[in-house]
């Protein structure tokens, strides 16, 4: 990067604009992304090797992790602890509760497995609400029309379509189990949804609760699963392996217990995964807004069975993450908060981009800032500032009323939005492709379906805000509503359990990796970032 403006400059810079104008830009959208967006950068993509998506675009450090050994290879799971279900959901997050309250409300006996707790995921934080053509100036057609041009046209329009014309139901079921969400003045209207408006949408269709809407989220889809007769809850065993039959299909899978170190062999009439994204891998060595788990760890045992992928070059660098002080660096700034007026500016006190505009076309504008020196520095961290000053003037409600999460990070900052701006800095946020689905959550492996952050194609190369927390739930009740027909089809064949699959599908990959003189001595899934890898203990039997 250029050299960057000092703090102490930038701030008086941005003291001599009261209102600064936006700066016309020199570059198409297209030339900005091509030539700031980090999925453009030289380093970004190479060609999967092996697997039912050889040839295609995909991520280095992915493609490592999509190509690696089994984590179980050579183990004797004959020595394991045997269960099985109907239905086995792999994720405790906003996918995987819709879609195991879906498929136990359908009849099915279910068993969710979650890496972490329950709710512990990137639900949780998703800040600024959901997508839903409520209102009587929107429809989802415009809906559609909106996520189709941000996504750059990518995205799968049946998937798309089934995305927005599921919102009123997924609103309206919300409601049903508990959920709040902020409301017009009772003294106007009665109290009616309140929209706001997003990056990149022609509409106000986000519905949120404050700026914590996610938490709000998981804490009813938590309350209802754990109420849910129907659901056997398995807390911090992660999925270590799926299981398959000789035809090649989904069997269930193999998980690992944490707390008794002992695995769990699960057979499941079907299984859905939805153990989410990829953020915890910094790619391209960003931060990240992501929770601890998001290692990637459904994408890679999905591939190995043998489905296939889509979009695997493109991810989403959500504009504001927090930049300075370096301990909170990648936290998460609601969009919620330009929505609602908060301006960029660079060091020279200019802004430089619509603060409204798609999220990658933000996150290029910022980095070509930092790139040209226009950037901001402070103590060794670099970004541009995001000024709050038109949502803390004396005619606006207090900061802690209207965005009270954002207020909460400003205050672990040690900021006062009312004097200080906050400087920000693009941070990895989400994962646009992923396993190709139809429109039930289908993946191209018989007995496996997707829900959420782990599939690809609904929102193309781009999401826009709010699409996210709908996704979740359009597509995990539509797998979990699948599931468990399928899994009912299959009982009324057969009285008897689920049959106990296999891992040969390993084998046949290790002799792809072999084949192909790709390292077989990395294993995958990581199942957390870093230097924090899981120690496997033998089964007894194994052992002996």
């Amino acid at each position: 990067m250029s050299t960057a403006i000092s703090y102490q400059q930038a701030c008086l810079n941005r003291a001599s604009h009261a209102t600064p104008p936006l700066r016309a830009d020199d570059l198409s959208r297209a030339a900005l992304l091509a030539q700031h967006h980090p999925d453009h950068a030289a380093d970004a993509s190479t060609l999967l090797q092996i697997g039912s998506s050889r040839g295609q675009p995909c991520h280095p450090r992915l493609a490592e992790l999509l190509q690696s050994n089994a984590l179980i290879d050579g183990f004797d799971l004959a020595g394991a602890e045997q269960r099985s279900t109907d239905v086995l959901v792999l994720g405790g997050g906003g996918a995987g509760a819709a879609a195991a309250l879906t498929a136990a409300r359908g009849g099915a006996t279910v068993m969710l497995a979650s890496k972490l707790r329950l709710g512990d995921s990137n639900t949780v934080m998703a800040e600024g609400g959901i997508q839903a053509a409520l209102a009587a100036s929107d429809s989802p057609q415009q809906h559609f029309d909106d996520a189709m041009r941000g996504g750059h046209n990518c995205a799968d329009p049946q998937l798309l379509a089934q995305l927005a014309s599921d919102a009123a139901g997924v609103i309206r079921w919300l409601i049903e189990l508990g959920m709040h969400f902020d409301l017009t003045d009772a003294s106007c209207d009665g109290g009616k949804l309140r929209y706001k408006q997003a990056g990149g949408c022609s509409q106000p269709r986000i519905l949120s609760y404050r700026d914590y809407t996610g938490l709000e989220m998981m804490r009813v889809l938590r309350e209802t699963v754990e109420l849910e007769p129907g659901i056997q809850l398995l807390n911090r065993c992660p999925v270590v392996e799926l299981l398959s039959h000789e035809d090649g299909s989904c069997a269930g899978a193999v998980l690992y217990d944490l707390e008794y170190q002992r695995f769990i062999v699960v057979s499941a009439r079907q299984t859905i995964l939805a153990t989410g994204g990829c953020g915890r891998l910094h790619l391209q060595g960003f931060p990240t807004s992501n929770h601890y788990g998001a290692t990637a760890d459904g994408l890679v045992l999905a591939y190995r069975l043998g489905a296939q992928l889509r979009d695997m070059d493109a991810f989403q660098y959500h504009p504001t993450g927090v930049a300075w002080p370096q301990r909170l660096r990648g936290g998460l700034i609601s969009e919620a908060a330009r929505s609602a007026g908060a301006m960029l500016l660079n060091g020279l006190g200019e802004r430089f981009v619509d603060e409204l505009a798609p999220r990658d076309v933000v996150t290029a504008a910022m980095l070509r800032e930092c790139a040209a020196g226009r950037g901001i520095e402070r103590d060794g961290q670099q970004g541009v500032f995001l000024d709050l000053r038109r949502l803390c003037g004396p005619d606006q409600p207090a900061l802690a009323s209207q965005l009270p999460a954002l207020q909460h990070l400003a205050d672990k900052c040690g900021i006062d939005p009312m004097r200080e701006p906050m400087l920000v800095y693009p941070t990895l946020h989400y994962q646009n492709g992923g396993v190709v689905i139809d429109s039930q959550g289908q993946s191209s492996v018989p007995g496996l379906l997707c829900a959420g952050e782990i599939t690809g194609g609904i929102h193309g190369r781009n999401r826009l805000m709010g699409n996210a927390l709908l996704d979740i739930l359009a597509f995990g009740r539509r797998a979990g509503r699948q599931a468990a027909r399928l899994a009912q089809a299959a009982r009324n064949k057969s009285s008897l359990p689920p049959l106990r699959g296999g891992i040969e599908h390993v084998y046949r990959w290790q002799r792809q990796l072999a084949l192909a003189g790709l390292d077989a001595s990395q294993q995958a899934p990581l199942l957390y970032p870093g230097q924090a890898r899981l120690t496997l203990h033998r089964p007894a039997s194994a052992r002996a």
